[in-house]
């Protein structure tokens, strides 16, 4: 009887060795198959590591890396479970800054280039639409906090999406938040500043590639 028990113990420990074993492999797969799933492209040569905290702005709207702008990987981002875009783009940014503070965002759109010809935005729960108005680079009147700053395709190839914070009339600067840009830890609340000149009455933000701001206005009825 005693040596029932000491092999039916020796069997449960041995089973037991063996579960904790192919459990471990299991899960180092997991993570190794985890660590391969970022393309090579988002793990070198990196501005910063995919995935980490740039910065946030004064509301608290975090950007987080891309790694360098060439590094693509399809995984969708969600707000309350709202979608907000492709990790870390720009656009997922600017359509989540949205999000955040005015309770609207933008519809799809294939390259951030393409934001410019957007009309209208809409609040996602009760799809009440708002205008969308462009405005091009050299106003007369300068753009206003929440703005979102348009690049045209020139720039890279896709163009970029930046979302105005502050503005300094004093130092005449515009601060900027955005994702996928330098992909660099911001020093503030705001990654950039844009310097702005007044010339005949225009305002002209001194940023290359600007084609100019656009601002979510009234209901349309």
């Amino acid at each position: 009887m005693t040596k029932q028990l000491i092999m039916v113990s020796t069997m449960k420990f041995l089973t037991l060795v063996l579960f904790l074993i192919i459990f471990a492999s299991t899960h180092a797969d997991e993570s190794s198959n985890a660590t391969n799933s970022i393309p090579v492209v988002c793990s070198n040569n990196c501005n910063s590591e995919y995935g980490s905290v740039l910065g946030a702005s004064p509301t608290g709207v975090t950007a987080y890396s891309n790694c360098n702008s060439n590094c693509v990987i399809f995984e969708p981002n969600h707000h309350e479970k709202i979608y907000t875009g492709i990790k870390w783009q720009c656009v997922e940014y600017a359509r989540r800054w949205l999000l955040q503070e005015y309770d609207v965002v933008y519809g799809d759109v294939e390259i951030a280039a393409d934001i410019w010809m957007l009309s209208q935005v809409s609040n996602p729960v009760s799809e009440i639409v708002y205008n969308f108005k462009g405005i091009v680079n050299g106003a007369r009147n300068l753009p206003q906090r929440g703005d979102l700053l348009i690049y045209g395709k020139e720039f890279l190839g896709t163009g970029h999406v930046a979302v105005i914070t502050e503005i300094d009339i004093e130092k005449k600067i515009l601060k900027v938040a955005e994702q996928n840009y330098a992909n660099t830890n911001w020093q503030d609340d705001y990654a950039r500043e844009i310097k702005y000149v007044l010339d005949d009455d225009r305002y002209w933000l001194l940023d290359a590639h600007l084609i100019g701001w656009k601002r979510v206005e009234k209901i349309l009825h």
